[in-house]
Order: structure tokens, then sequence, then C-alpha cells
């Protein structure tokens, strides 16, 4: 238990230092036993082979037979097979007759004696090797028969090689077999070592345990937060995006290895993710969503590894400013009506004052006239309180600008019962009478600024058509980018990207045309805002 609460403490780096250790050992004992075991197989079999090669050199030499023929062979054939084994580094050469009888031995005293070991495969005419203890210790040897004139075997010759010099040979064989051993070993230390010490500056020294644990917590705090996170990789490629992000993005699966080029992002989107340089709470159009993002570059040391995105929706938020808006300019109108109330309802008290009785009756009654009037107009055309609301406050606000901003007369909406939307609604009118007004004023000097609201159900689909006075759009193309504007101002073209936006989301369609000024015509389902 203590051994393996020790493993789990360790780190990572310790941990592979240890395995690497570990298999380094055995494939450098495993490989010097399997050395070991071939290298002995190789000296026993060298053995066998010289032997046996000695053995039928001697048979087959003629002064052997011609000794044999003799009534005292020892006498010429002992001093032969010694030279013989001089020569060629044996332990023994024996010849005997065919009952085993000695003629020779490196020990003149056994000459005479039965020789200790097998003959009989010898005796039948075949060579053979085996490893037998004899008087000299266990030894391996050849026998092989010697073949008289007549084609007989007439006797026998016995080299062998005693295992203890075998055993001095392979001992010789295993000195640099224990230096290369010990080479691989040493080579293998140290590359592990380096090895651990290089994953243990990576891991910062972390047990596998808080690895593992410190991944979980980060997927799933990667992937519970709202913020979209998308890391960019050095070479434009997505190394991670999280949940809110796809969602934010559009994406059906997670890009991870994607190149961003290929997510059919929008040119400037896509130019901000892998942008070299910071970018701070840029406003960027989806097809669906207002994305506020930022960008900061990551560096390793002096190394730039890529840019980490985060991903805002904006889209509630620009949504609720622009009902502000529109609250803020029905204030604003009020502010202003109530300004103008005030100075007429002193020149009716002045009027009075003055005796001029009837005047002030008549002007206070033409004045409570146009007010209800246009009132009427609004509310009887448009019973959606939302967008009578934002019509009567464009009304109040056109007339300060010195804008004639009229309802066609084929202007009808009925009052929802909230079954409608009116937030896009509103952003689509709002910003379209917005800049009709701005174009209207604009072209004021050729003629008088005016603009044309249509507002009507009509076979399933809401229609809105906004047209104005001003000098009309020169380039349709861009007109619903993010960044468009006719003013060329820093920080304004968003009206018209909501618009779109919006537009795309209900699944409507809006055209543009020039007709005497700019005419914007929306056409939206009503089964998408309902």
């Amino acid at each position: 238990m203590l051994s393996l609460f020790v493993t789990k403490r360790w780190t990572l780096a310790r941990q592979l230092l240890a395995l690497q250790l570990v298999l380094v050992g055995v494939l450098v004992g495993v490989g010097t036993a399997l050395a070991y075991a071939d290298a002995q197989r190789a000296v026993d079999a060298n053995a066998r082979d010289k032997v046996l090669a000695v053995a039928s050199t001697v048979a087959d030499s003629p002064a052997v037979t011609d000794a044999l023929a003799t009534s005292l062979p020892s006498r010429d054939l002992q001093p032969f097979t010694e030279r013989v084994r001089a020569d060629t580094e044996v332990d023994f050469i024996t010849i005997m007759d065919r009952d085993g009888v000695r003629f020779t031995h490196p020990d003149p005293a056994q000459i005479g004696r039965h020789f200790i070991g097998n003959t009989e495969p010898a005796l039948e005419g075949r060579p053979f090797t085996e490893t037998y203890a004899g008087t000299l210790g266990p030894s391996v040897r050849a026998v092989v028969p010697v073949f008289g004139e007549d084609g007989d075997v007439v006797a026998l010759v016995a080299v062998g090689i005693t295992v203890e010099a075998i055993s001095a040979e392979l001992n010789e064989r295993l000195l640099p077999l224990a230096a290369v051993a010990a080479g691989v070993l040493a080579v293998g230390v140290t590359g592990s070592y380096f090895v651990s010490a290089r994953l243990s500056r990576q891991t910062r020294g972390v047990a596998p345990g808080e690895l593992r644990d410190m991944f979980e917590y980060y997927q799933a705090i990667l992937h519970s937060v709202r913020e979209g996170l998308v890391l960019v990789g050095r070479d434009g490629r997505i190394a991670l995006c999280n949940s809110a992000a796809r969602d934010l993005l559009g994406l059906p699966d997670s890009p991870r290895g994607t190149p961003v080029a290929d997510l059919g992002l929008a040119e400037d989107l896509a130019a901000t993710f892998t942008s070299p340089e910071p970018r701070s709470d840029e406003l960027h159009l989806t097809d669906t969503r207002l994305l506020l993002v930022n960008t900061v570059p990551v560096r390793s040391g002096d190394r730039r590894m890529g840019n980490a995105v985060t991903l805002r929706d904006h889209t509630e938020l620009q949504n609720l400013t622009g009902e502000l808006d529109t609250v803020r300019g029905f204030a604003e109108s009020l502010r202003s009506q109530a300004h103008e109330s005030a100075n007429r309802l002193h020149a009716v008290i002045s009027l009075i004052e003055l005796g001029r009785t009837d005047r002030a009756v008549a002007l206070a009654t033409a004045e409570l006239e146009v007010a209800q009037q246009l009132t009427d107009r609004v509310v009887g055309a448009v019973s959606e309180p939302v967008l009578a609301a934002l019509l009567l406050g464009k009304l109040s606000e056109a007339s300060e600008r010195g804008v004639d901003l009229e309802l066609t007369a084929d202007t009808a909406m009925q009052e929802t019962d909230g079954e409608v939307d009116a937030r896009d609604l509103i952003t689509i009118l709002g910003n379209l009478i917005d800049n009709a007004m701005d174009a209207a004023v604009e072209g004021a000097a050729e003629r008088a600024p005016s603009v044309a609201v249509t507002i009507r159900t009509d076979a399933g689909e809401l229609f809105v058509r906004v047209a104005d006075s001003g000098a009309g759009i020169a380039d349709e193309a861009d007109i619903f980018r993010r960044g468009w504007s006719t003013k060329g101002e820093t920080g304004r073209g968003l009206g018209l990207a909501l618009v779109g936006q919006a537009v795309r989301r209900l699944g409507g369609a809006i055209e543009v045309a020039n007709d005497e000024g700019a005419v914007f015509t929306v056409r939206v389902p009503l089964s998408s805002v309902r």
C-alpha cells in the first residue's frame, strides 16, 4: 500500500523515469542473456566442428594406416598424435582398435586401456560427436572410423576438447559482451534521465492523477462557461473550441484541426482570429448573432504559439440597447413636446391676460387638434403598442429635425397580443427610419427632407417599406456589411448590418432600390416572428 501511495504521489516524470529504467534494465538483461546463450551455442558448435575436423583428418592420414599395420602401433602413433594435438590445440587425440583399446593418449599411462565413451556409431562407419565425461573430465568429443584398404573399419580416432577449455573460451567472450551491455545500460539510463527532466519541466512536476483532474476540471470549465473560447495555432488551425464558441459561430461539430479559413466565417472575423496583433472588443456580425470578439496572442518566451480568442454574444444586449434607444428617443420627444407645450401655454396665458380670450381658445384648440390627429393617425394605423410608441417617437424626432415623416395610407398593423416578438421589428424599423432621416437631412439642399413609412400585414407576411428623399444608394453590394456607411465616420455602419442580420434571422428578405432616394423593402413571414 505504501509503494502504491508513493507511486500515486510521484510526478509523471519520475514515474516515467522509473518505468524507463526498469524497461532498459530488463531489455539489457534479456539481451545479455540471449547474447550469452548465443555465444555458448557458438562456442559449443565451433568445438564440435573443430574436433570432428581434426578427427577426420587424423583418420584419413596414411601415417595412421601404416602404423596400424605394424606390431607396435603406439610407437609411431603416440608422437604423431601429440604433435597434431599441440598444433590443433585440442585436449586429447586417442587412436584405438575396434575393441576400444587405446594406442595413444595424452597420459601415456592410459595407453593399452579401454576408451571411455560410445563407439557404436563409429564402428558402423558413421562419425559422430557427443559430450561425455572421460579420464580428463567432461569433454566435447568426435569419434571417427579408420577404414582399411578393403573398406572395413580397422580402428577408431577420438578427438576431444574439455568442457573446462570451452568454458574458458566462453569467458573470454563475456568481457566484451559485458562491456557492451554496460554501455547500452549507461546510454539508456542517461537518455531516460534527460527525457524525464524535459518532461518534468513541461509538466511542471505534476503527478498523473493531478494532471487527469486538471484536464477534467479544465474541460468542465471550458464547456460550461457562456463565453466562447477558441485557441488558434500559429499555423492558422483551430486547437481548441469550447461548446459556447461552437454555438455562437454556428459550427455543428468540433472544428479542432480545421484551418480558420475553412470554417465559413466572414473575412473580417477570420482575420481577427489569426491577427498577430491584439484585438479588443471588436463587433462582428454572423448570420444570426452580433459577437464581441477579443484576440490575445499567446507566447511562450519569444515564440508565438497562436491566439486566444474570446467571443461574447452581444445580440441580446444590442437588442436591449435598441429598445433603450427607442425609449430614450420617445422620452426625448416627450420632453421636447413638453417644452413646446409650455411655450404655447405661456402664449395662451399671455393672451388671456391681454383680454384676447378668443385668440387664446383658438390657439389651444388648434394645438390639441394637431397633437390628437397625429396620435390618432399612428394608433389607428398601427395598434401594436411597441411599434406605435416607436413611430410616435420617430415622428417627434423628425419634427425637430425638420423632416416630414409620413405614414402611407395603406399602413395597417393590428395588435398581436404579444405573439409577435417586437424586438427584431424595432431593430429593423428603427434603424431604417434613422438612416432614412439622416439621408433626407443630407439631401435637404436639393429637395424638402421627407420619409415615407409603410407597415402592413399581407398574405401571411409582414411588409415594411421605408423611402427617403435623400441621394439614394450608390453601391448596394456592401450596405449590410458591418462598417459600411455613407458618412465615413469611425464606429458607424452598424445599423444596416443589424437590419440585415435581423431579417436573415427571421427568414425574410430585404430589397434596396432608388426612386428619388433610397427605398428599403422588407418582407418577413409572420410565422417566423410569432
